[in-house]
């Protein structure tokens, strides 16, 4: 007992720091990992985005319960996701708003009747692109304006889908990377309370292809620029 009590002594400070490392990062803001290319060319596997946890809700520390709805999700906000179908945790895009009419025509996406526009662009390989060479389009639709990544010589099943109106308190997500994502075509609409924060900026980035170097100019990059200066 002695030797306990000694070391809460000696280490209390370093404890109370870290009990309130993880309250932080658990309801104020917090890094995640990104494992796969769903959202490709926006967030690159290796990418660790920041997250802020008090975009939409406030939530007690370590629990998913609400003590506050801050702000609702916007349309073309990049969305963490706890998704009970997926059974994981998932980041992708916010593109169907409660109310909404979505629907897809071999990737054409069309929300509320409107047939969103698409202008090529010039980016350099990306991993992914060595399974299936990917076109890198710019997608506009009701003043949001994004990258997506198409794979035409591999082409997703649901590349089609719709109409469908997202219900009340849910939400249809979409990743990027249209031909290799599984979202709201797989697990449905996304409930509310499985919103757990928005991302706009990668945190730092690591190279999983070589033997995990920095990249130093994904380092704080705001997401929605950052794979276009990445392509250049």
């Amino acid at each position: 007992m002695r030797m306990l009590g000694k070391l809460w002594r000696d280490n209390k400070s370093l404890v109370a720091f870290l009990f309130l490392m993880v309250l932080f990062r658990s309801a104020v803001a917090d890094w995640n990992v990104v494992p796969s290319g769903s959202m490709l060319p926006t967030i690159r596997e290796g990418d660790r985005i920041f997250v802020d946890k008090m975009a939409y809700d406030l939530r007690v520390p370590l629990t998913h319960i609400t003590i506050a709805h801050l702000h609702d999700p916007q349309r073309g906000d990049i969305v963490t996701i706890d998704s009970s179908a997926a059974h994981e945790l998932i980041v992708k895009r916010l593109i169907g708003l409660p109310g909404d009419s979505v629907a897809m025509r071999d990737n054409v996406l069309y929300v509320n009747g409107v047939r969103a526009d698409y202008q090529p662009l010039k980016l350099k390989p990306l991993p992914g692109d060595a399974a299936s060479p990917g076109d890198y389009l710019t997608e506009r639709f009701d003043g949001v304006t994004h990258t997506v990544r198409l794979a035409p010589d591999a082409p997703s099943p649901r590349n089609s889908f719709g109409p469908v109106v997202v219900p009340q308190g849910e939400y249809l997500m979409l990743g990027d990377n249209r031909d290799d994502s599984a979202d709201s075509r797989y697990f449905g609409f996304f409930p509310r309370k499985e919103l757990m924060g928005r991302t706009r900026h990668v945190a730092y980035s690591l190279d999983p292809d070589h033997y995990y170097k920095p990249r130093f100019e994904r380092f704080g990059a705001p997401l929605d620029t950052a794979s276009l200066a990445a392509g250049r």
